[in-house]
């Protein structure tokens, strides 16, 4: 009702999580809109704004065209729990992106865009369980790329509190330099559809 109240141009996507998957890892950056808002200080991957974490620019343009903060501020790796121990040392579970750990150094340079200065990444812990919507992208950009983790960071601008609703979504969208926004099944981008 939202996009059509607006004459937002958009597309049915039948399978939106794979949709998703194939923008990132065509260096991409996605609005991910999806079920009920999280409660919390994090994101975790139903409002969020993702990113391919292998390219070392995506961080710098991740902070300068969407969230217009400073250069250093580090993004979240969201991982499929299958592969947490390969990924990090002394791993524990982080379903909340409660924790800091630090990543192996065979991993640092295929994930550039989600390691800390410290060689260190807040990771959140994925599975289908807890998320299957966001499990199922992690688990398509895993196929797609090999590497079985996304950025995941909140999607807000800089100074304002993350979207509620389509409306907020949309608003933040058209603000910014995110390339797509995936509202439920319907994908809009700021080019023809």
């Amino acid at each position: 009702k939202i996009l059509n109240k607006y004459k937002i141009k958009y597309k049915y996507i039948n399978n939106v999580s794979k949709e998703a998957a194939k923008s990132i890892a065509n260096s991409k950056i996605i609005g991910w809109f999806q079920g009920k808002i999280e409660f919390g200080d994090r994101a975790l991957g139903n409002r969020s704004i993702l990113a391919d974490p292998r390219n070392k620019n995506m961080k710098s343009r991740v902070n300068n065209s969407i969230k217009y903060r400073e250069q250093f501020r580090p993004f979240a790796p969201a991982v499929l729990k299958e592969y947490c121990e390969q990924i990090f040392e002394n791993y524990t579970d982080s379903y909340y992106m409660e924790r800091v750990l630090p990543v192996k150094k065979s991993w640092q340079e295929r994930i550039p865009a989600v390691v800390h200065f410290d060689e260190s990444a807040r990771l959140q812990t994925v599975t289908e369980e807890i998320n299957k919507p966001f499990f199922d992208l992690i688990t398509a950009f895993y196929e797609i790329t090999g590497v079985p983790l996304i950025i995941n960071t909140s999607f807000n601008l800089n100074g304002e509190p993350n979207v509620e609703s389509p409306r907020d979504a949309i608003r933040t969208f058209f603000s910014c330099g995110l390339d797509y926004l995936l509202i439920g099944p319907y994908l809009i981008s700021k080019h023809n559809v």
